[in-house]
């Protein structure tokens, strides 16, 4: 798949973009949220916005936090089976996410996109903007999923 549109992402001055996926944010042996890993997770993240960095914070893992709810021994292969898990999963992520973070005084924003989002310079435009206005916020920090 292609990557966005020239000039989606705001260039911002030390812009720091963290990537976690579904491998570091669950237990690989039963799909549940791993705290320990959390907790490092957004201390370290907390680290560079109290150095001064504006921070980006991609985060996969919705599905995998969500398999445990429904009691499922694997990932799914269907895709409503999968959407489920994920809007389960990603409540969690959320929910998870703003509990840490505010023990440093970082509220995050959760910011869903889709391809369509980036598919037009206008829609891609208000993309820019919103990551814009929270990237200026230095205790704000965008959960792209």
């Amino acid at each position: 798949m292609p990557g966005p549109p020239e000039g989606v992402f705001p260039m911002i001055p030390d812009l720091t973009v963290i990537k976690a996926g579904t491998g570091v944010l669950t237990k690989s042996a039963d799909g549940t949220l791993d705290r320990a890993a959390l907790v490092h997770l957004v201390s370290a993240i907390a680290a560079l916005v109290d150095a001064g960095h504006r921070c980006l914070f991609v985060s996969s893992g919705a599905v995998g936090s969500g398999v445990s709810a429904f009691g499922l021994a694997e990932y799914p292969k269907d895709t409503a089976t999968r959407q489920a898990c994920a809007a389960v999963g990603q409540a969690r992520l959320m929910q998870t996410y703003s509990s840490l973070f505010s023990n440093f005084d970082i509220t995050i924003a959760q910011v869903l996109l889709t391809a369509a989002d980036l598919g037009t310079p206008e829609r891609a435009g208000y993309v820019s903007d919103t990551l814009s206005r929270l990237l200026s916020e230095p205790r704000i920090l965008p959960n792209i999923n």
